[in-house]
C-alpha cells in the first residue's frame, strides 16, 4: 500500500489574489519559524501559517530555499505558473537593463511586419520606436506624454502579440472619459473592427476589447478573472496612475490581482511618479511583480537621479513633449498681496491671533488647520463658511462697504465678500478681460467648486462655461466654450477635466486661481490646452496666482521638487522647466476697488449691447 506524504509546506493565493499564503503542518513549526522571519511585512495568523503580500513573496522568493524538505512543498497551480514566469520576466528584464546592445529586440523598421495585415493605421516615428521597445520585453511601460497616440500604441501591441498568436484579447482599464478614444482607434486601426465593449455585467466571450473603469474593477473581479482565464489576454492599465498606492489601495489591488492572468502586461500613463519613487515602484511591481519595486528602490537609493534614469530607461518607452514638436510655453507665477483684514483671518487660522481674534479664538479654531482649509483661506477665508447651500456662491459688495472697527474678527469673516474682493478673484478677473479684449479665450481652474460658482457670478459679463463633478450638461457646457464665441471663459477643477478632453483648438491663455500637491493632476491638467495638434507659433500662456506668506508658497515648492524628481527619473527637459516657475508681476496690483468697479460696469455695459 502507497503512503502519501502530506506536504510539509502549502504555498498558494489568498482569496484576494495579491497575498501569498504559506501554511506548514504540524510539527514543522521551528523550520517554518525561520522561513517567516524572511518575509518581515507578513502577517503571521499562527505558528504555521504566514500571509505575504505578493510584491514583497516574488521579491523574496530565495527565502523558500531556506525550506529543508524542498521535495514535500506544494505549490497552487496559477501560483507556480506566476512565479515562473516572474522569474523568467525578471531574467529578460536584467538583460535589457544591463546588456541593451546584446538583448533581443525588436527594430522600429521591424514593427509594421509584426503588425501583421489586419493592422491598417498610420504611425510616426516615434511610435513605431516605443513599439519596438514594448515588443522588446514580455511586458512593459509607456510613459509617453498626452497626444503621443499611447491608445494606438497599446493597440499595436496587442495586434502584433495577435499576430504571433500569443493573445486573443485585450483588456483596458481606464477613465471613463478615455472609453471614446479606445473605441475610435479600436475601429480605425483594424481592417476589420475589433468588437468593443464596456463592462456591463458578465463579459461576453466574443469581445475582443473589454473596456472598465477603475471605479467598477474591484467588485468585477470574479466575472473578469474567469474571462482571463478562457483564452490568452493583454491588459493595459489606461491613465494608470490611478492605480499609484499599489496593493495598498483599492485600484492597485484589483489591478495586482488581475496582472498575473494576463499573457501580457501594459501600462499608459504620463505622469508615473506624480509624488516620488514609491510611486514608480508601485506601477512597476504591477508589471513585474517581485522585480519592478526592487529595480527602483535600488536605482534611486543613491540619490543621483541622472544615474537613476539610465538604469530606468530601458523599462520604459517615452514620448517627450519636445519631440512632438509643439510651440514653447510660458508658465509664469504671480504673487499676490493679501488685503489687511484677509492678512488678519488667515494668521488667525493658523494659529497667529491678533487681540481682535483673541476674542473669537474658539470660533477659528473649530475650523481647523486641514490642508484644504488653508488653500481655500488663501483664495478667501470666506470659503470656509456654509453658505445658502453647499456651492452657493460668495456675492461681493461693489463698492465695498467700510470694515466696522467695533466688530469681532470671525463675525468679519461672516461678511468678508462686503469688506474685500479677493486679490486672487481680482487677479484672474484683468487677466480674463485682458485675454477676452484681444480675443483670447481662457481655462481658469480652481480646485474648489464653490470657487468655481462664486467666479461664474464674478466673470458673468464673459459668459462662463462651468464645469465641475455636479455639472449636469458637461458636454453642453465644453461646447459652448469651443463653439460660442461670447463665452470667453471655461471655469473647471483638475479633479473633472484633467483627463481626456482636448481645448488646444480654442484656449491658449490657462490661470490656476490655486493648486493642490498633486503634481501628476497639475501636469494632466497642463495638457488641455497644450498636446499634439497645436498650430506653428500658436502662443500657449500659463499663470499660476500665490498669495503671498501663506500655504500658496508651500504648494510652489512641494510640486518644484515632485516635478523635479519626475522630470530627472525621465530625463524630460520639459517637465523639469516646469519646476521652476518664472515670477512676473500681478496685473492687477495697481488696481484699487474703484478701478474694479468701474471695470466690472464696463463689462457688464458691453455685455447688454
Amino acid at each position: 500500500m502507497t503512503v502519501i506524504e502530506e506536504p510539509s509546506l502549502r504555498v498558494a493565493f489568498d482569496v484576494t489574489r495579491t497575498r501569498a499564503v504559506l501554511r506548514a503542518a504540524r510539527g514543522y513549526e521551528d523550520d517554518f519559524a525561520k522561513v517567516a522571519l524572511r518575509f518581515p511585512s507578513g502577517g503571521q495568523r499562527t505558528s504555521l501559517s504566514v500571509e505575504v503580500d505578493l510584491d514583497d513573496f516574488l521579491t523574496g522568493l530565495e527565502a523558500l530555499a531556506a525550506w529543508p524538505h524542498a521535495d514535500t512543498v506544494e505549490w497552487e497551480t496559477d501560483l507556480i505558473t506566476l512565479v515562473g514566469g516572474v522569474l523568467d520576466d525578471a531574467d529578460r528584464a536584467e538583460e535589457l537593463l544591463n546588456n541593451p546592445q546584446t538583448a533581443s529586440l525588436v527594430a522600429p523598421d521591424e514593427v509594421d511586419e509584426q503588425l501583421g495585415q489586419e493592422w491598417c493605421a498610420d504611425l510616426t516615428d516615434f511610435q513605431r520606436r516605443d513599439i519596438a521597445q514594448l515588443l522588446s520585453m514580455q511586458h512593459g511601460a509607456n510613459f509617453s506624454v498626452p497626444g503621443a497616440g499611447k491608445t494606438r500604441v497599446g493597440l499595436a501591441v496587442f495586434a502584433a502579440m495577435r499576430t504571433r498568436g500569443e493573445a486573443r484579447r485585450l483588456l483596458v482599464v481606464s477613465p471613463k472619459s478615455a472609453y471614446e478614444s479606445w473605441r475610435y482607434e479600436s475601429e480605425v486601426c483594424f481592417k476589420e473592427p475589433l468588437t468593443v465593449r464596456v463592462m456591463d455585467g458578465v463579459p461576453d466571450p466574443g469581445t475582443d476589447v473589454l473596456i472598465v473603469n477603475y471605479e467598477r474593477l474591484d467588485r468585477s473581479l470574479p466575472a473578469l478573472a474567469s474571462w482571463l482565464r478562457t483564452a490568452p489576454t493583454v491588459i493595459i492599465l489606461d491613465e494608470a496612475h490611478r492605480m499609484k498606492l499599489g496593493s495598498q489601495g483599492i485600484y492597485g489591488s484589483a489591478c495586482m490581482a488581475l496582472g498575473p492572468l494576463a499573457q501580457r502586461r501594459l501600462i499608459l500613463t504620463g505622469t508615473p511618479a506624480p509624488n516620488g519613487a514609491r510611486d514608480l515602484e508601485n506601477l512597476l511591481s504591477f508589471v513585474w511583480p517581485g522585480h519592478g519595486r526592487r529595480v527602483v528602490t535600488q536605482a534611486v537609493a543613491g540619490g543621483n537621479l541622472a544615474y537613476a534614469s539610465s538604469v530606468l530607461r530601458p523599462m520604459f518607452t517615452r514620448t517627450t513633449k519636445n519631440e512632438l514638436g509643439l510651440p514653447p510655453f510660458e508658465t509664469r507665477i504671480r504673487y499676490v498681496e493679501l488685503p489687511s483684514l484677509h492678512r488678519e483671518l488667515y494668521d488667525a487660522l493658523i494659529g497667529n491671533f491678533t487681540s481682535r481674534a483673541e476674542a473669537g479664538r474658539s470660533d477659528f479654531d473649530a475650523l481647523g488647520k486641514a490642508m484644504l482649509r488653508l488653500l481655500m483661506a488663501a483664495t478667501s477665508p470666506a470659503l470656509l463658511l456654509e453658505g445658502e447651500s453647499r456651492y452657493a456662491p460668495l456675492s461681493y459688495q461693489v463698492p465695498p462697504l467700510a470694515i466696522p472697527e467695533t466688530d469681532s474678527l470671525y463675525s468679519l469673516m461672516q461678511q468678508l465678500p462686503s469688506y474685500e474682493l479677493s486679490p486672487k478673484y481680482k487677479e484672474a478677473l484683468s487677466i480674463v478681460a485682458e485675454n477676452a479684449e484681444s480675443g483670447r479665450k481662457t481655462l481658469v481652474w480652481s480646485t474648489f467648486v464653490r470657487s468655481l460658482t462664486t467666479m461664474e457670478r464674478l466673470f458673468a459679463a464673459y459668459q462662463p462655461a462651468v464645469v465641475h463633478g455636479g455639472t449636469p450638461d458637461r458636454e453642453e457646457q465644453i461646447r459652448r466654450f469651443r463653439e460660442d464665441p461670447d463665452c470667453h471663459v471655461l471655469l473647471s477643477n483638475p479633479a473633472t477635466l484633467g483627463e481626456g478632453i482636448s481645448l488646444h483648438q480654442v484656449c491658449h491663455d490657462a490661470v490656476y486661481v490655486d493648486r493642490d500637491f498633486m503634481a501628476g493632476r497639475f501636469l494632466q491638467s497642463l495638457d488641455r490646452i497644450h498636446r499634439l495638434g497645436l498650430a506653428p507659433g500658436t502662443q500657449t500662456r500659463v499663470t499660476v496666482l500665490a498669495a503671498e506668506a501663506t500655504i500658496d508658497e508651500l504648494v510652489a515648492l512641494r510640486l518644484e521638487e515632485k516635478l523635479e524628481f519626475m522630470g530627472q527619473i525621465l530625463d524630460d527637459p520639459s517637465v523639469q522647466q516646469l519646476a521652476d516657475l518664472q515670477e512676473e508681476p500681478a496685473l492687477a496690483a495697481g488696481m484699487d476697488m474703484a478701478d474694479v468697479r468701474a471695470l466690472l460696469r464696463h463689462l457688464d455695459d458691453h455685455s447688454t449691447r
